[in-house]
């Protein structure tokens, strides 16, 4: 969720339910050469706590290192390993889901990461089955990870492979959930309360991870929180929140001016304000607006124009697939 978690959409996610969140993985080597914007990426609320910084890397001293400098900076509740990352700059650089080939090398990250940090400071790690569907090893992944003392264990149900295209296999994921004394978060196609629900139900996960589904979607911790306690999904979001919540993230993040300036912000933004259009009437021509808008008036200016509009009626958003 590079680019995504960020301290501003965290501060939004936490407000509408999120109970646990991660930073935005972060480069130990970064970390070790004190580079401002690499920092920047650790930076939270206390009013987001609990929450964990997300490392990623591929040398265990340098790791813990990183580790150690990262809870003297700002005492997260957790630090948490990225060996789940798919994405082709990070694996070339032997991190994320690359160690997913190389236990050993993945086994002495985590042990070096768990004796730099001591007892204080919970490790935990999230992975993926696996790199293909040949080599798919997320149990003995588990069981090493639990032997090195990480104390949580999130398993994306999808090989390396994969990326983020097909379904994911819950099946490995029980599989991991029942091999393991630590508990095991599930993640992957979470996209509703429902499923949310469900996966919860059929498995025996201790929790569950959402991640693209806030993307476009922040309120999906809402309709999750109400839907385990009553069995029933809140109403739908109306138009009116959805883009009081899309001005208010854009303003929120020039007021944090973390990327540059304020055009510098909102074109940062305008993949986000394109996902958030997904489900909103006119849901196509938006994001053509979007892709091109340049400051906080503009973006102000086409919320205004479809707040004032008549022909939604109720306020509710028109049936267009959702992001997940």
């Amino acid at each position: 969720m590079a680019g995504v978690t960020d301290v501003v959409f965290r501060r939004l996610c936490k407000r509408l339910g999120a109970d646990v969140m991660v930073t935005e993985f972060v480069s130990a080597e970064g970390i070790l050469r004190r580079d401002d914007r690499t920092r920047h990426y650790t930076e939270f609320d206390d009013e987001q706590r609990p929450v964990g910084v997300q490392l990623f890397g591929a040398d265990g001293r340098r790791m813990g290192e990183a580790a150690r400098k990262v809870i003297d900076w700002k005492e997260p509740d957790f630090i948490d390993l990225n060996f789940g990352c798919p994405v082709n700059k990070v694996v070339a650089k032997n991190g994320g889901s690359s160690l997913l080939r190389n236990c050993p090398l993945l086994e002495s990250v985590a042990s070096e990461v768990v004796r730099a940090v001591g007892q204080n400071v919970p490790v935990t790690a999230k992975i993926r089955i696996g790199w293909d569907q040949q080599s798919i090893n997320a149990v003995e992944v588990a069981r090493i990870l639990e032997n090195c003392g990480v104390r949580v264990i999130t398993v994306h149900g999808r090989t390396r492979a994969q990326g983020y295209s097909g379904l994911a296999n819950w099946e490995v994921i029980q599989e991991v959930a029942g091999s393991v004394r630590v508990p095991v978060i599930g993640n992957g196609d979470l996209g509703s309360g429902a499923e949310i629900e469900r996966r919860l139900r059929e498995t025996s996960v201790a929790g569950l991870m959402i991640g693209r589904a806030a993307l476009g979607y922040p309120w999906i911790f809402r309709e999750a929180a109400q839907y385990l306690a009553t069995g029933a999904p809140p109403p739908p979001v109306s138009r009116v929140e959805r883009w009081e919540l899309m001005v208010e993230h854009c303003r929120m993040a020039v007021a944090a001016g973390h990327r540059g300036g304020e055009r510098q912000v909102i074109q940062a933004m305008r993949s986000r304000l394109m996902a958030y259009s997904r489900g909103l009437t006119g849901g196509k021509s938006l994001r053509q607006r979007f892709c091109q808008v340049q400051s906080l008036a503009e973006v102000e200016d086409i919320a205004d124009e479809h707040l004032n509009c008549s022909h939604e009626p109720g306020g509710r958003l028109e049936e267009e697939p959702a992001l997940v």
